[in-house]
């Protein structure tokens, strides 16, 4: 029984995974999509769905800054997983590098949300609608999950993790945000 306990953390992942693949194969994700309608239907209403939808101005500047902030957070990426990759900064030290690296995530992270937040009030029901969206969404959700309980944790312990392991690790980040940013940019496409 102690050995079981000692993998809480993977048993936990495990659980979660097994409630996502449920939730994805049965009706409960289209009850759920169903079920969201009328908040989106909301968010056209609200201050900020009017004002995106009325005054273009307002809704590009509003854009613009929610492209700067994925830069922004594209950036700290990119340094951070390169880091670990040994690509670049390697004569800085890799704590540092990863402390600088997470507080401009984190300040991207906040500027993206609440950028799209109110991009998203602005043409609501058409997102509702997109498949791709949700896409964006679920990438967006496995991209700070991952941030915060797998690849934050593990080089907070860089020496106890073999440098193969954050190497992956590295690889793994880069790809869900790549994830992250190409469903973002096929919305934008999907006019």
């Amino acid at each position: 029984m102690t050995t079981i306990l000692a993998y809480k953390r993977s048993l936990l992942l495990l659980l979660l995974i097994t409630l996502a693949v449920t939730f994805a194969v049965s009706d409960m994700r289209l009850a759920t999509w169903h079920a969201l309608l009328p908040v989106f239907e909301w968010m056209e209403t609200t201050p900020m769905g009017v004002v995106g939808k009325t005054w273009g101005a307002v809704f590009a500047l509003v854009q613009t800054g929610h492209l700067l902030a994925m830069a922004l957070l594209g950036g700290a990426v990119l340094a951070g997983d390169g880091r670990l990759l040994g690509l670049i900064f390697a004569d800085q030290s890799l704590r540092q590098v990863q402390a600088q690296c997470q507080k401009i995530w984190l300040w991207g992270l906040v500027l993206v949300v609440l950028s799209g937040v109110f991009m998203a009030c602005g043409v609501a029901l058409k997102v509702y609608y997109l498949e791709v969206f949700w896409y964006k969404m679920l990438a967006l959700a496995v991209g700070v999950l991952f941030q915060f309980f797998v690849r934050r944790p593990l080089v907070n312990h860089y020496g106890e993790v073999s440098p193969a392991a954050l190497r992956l690790v590295a690889v793994a980040s880069l790809m869900i945000w790549f994830s992250v940013a190409a469903t973002g940019r096929w919305i934008g496409f999907s006019g």
